[in-house]
């Protein structure tokens, strides 16, 4: 029965993959729609994005690191999700961008998350992310920006938690 159970599972899993893989988006407010949709998955804390509405080349950029390359950003997103423990993101606030010659989104966010190392350091970050969007609107850039400067965020990695997360 287990095995059932995961093979079915596992086919859920691929249908999900192939669907966030072949979202045609026509309009901005569909990018926008696919994007609150992401993040009421929390796509951050679970690495589940759709990956349709990017472009292949895209570039990534935090206060920390800039890199060009969706299958980069899935690689690297796959990576930090097991470190998260109890982790949460919330959408604020996402809106089409206004007053620009190219189409971009804006979402604000908060992100917190304890990290599964022995001094459990909580993480806790506002933050915006700017969506550019290229004719065919797919994300050509994504850009986030913090209520924190990189250093301080790093410095939250290294400082342990007073309060331990729920099991």
């Amino acid at each position: 029965m287990y095995n059932n159970c995961k093979k079915i599972c596992c086919r859920s899993i691929s249908v999900d993959d192939d669907r966030r893989d072949n979202v045609p988006v026509s309009s901005v407010d569909e990018v926008l729609s696919t994007i609150k949709s992401d993040y009421e998955k929390a796509y951050f804390v679970t690495g589940l994005f759709t990956s349709a509405i990017y472009a292949e080349d895209c570039t990534f950029e935090d206060p920390t690191i800039k890199f060009r390359g969706k299958e980069l950003y899935s690689r690297n997103l796959s990576l930090l999700v097991p470190f998260f423990e109890d982790p949460s993101i919330q959408l604020k606030k996402i809106e089409k961008g206004i007053g620009s010659k190219t189409e971009f989104i804006v979402a604000s966010w908060t992100l917190r998350t304890y990290l599964k190392l022995p001094w459990k350091p909580f993480i806790f970050i506002d933050g915006k992310t700017v969506y550019d969007l290229d004719e065919q609107f797919r994300i050509v850039r994504h850009v986030e920006s913090w209520n924190i400067s990189a250093l301080e965020a790093i410095g939250q990695i290294f400082t342990p938690s007073f309060v331990r997360p729920n099991k």
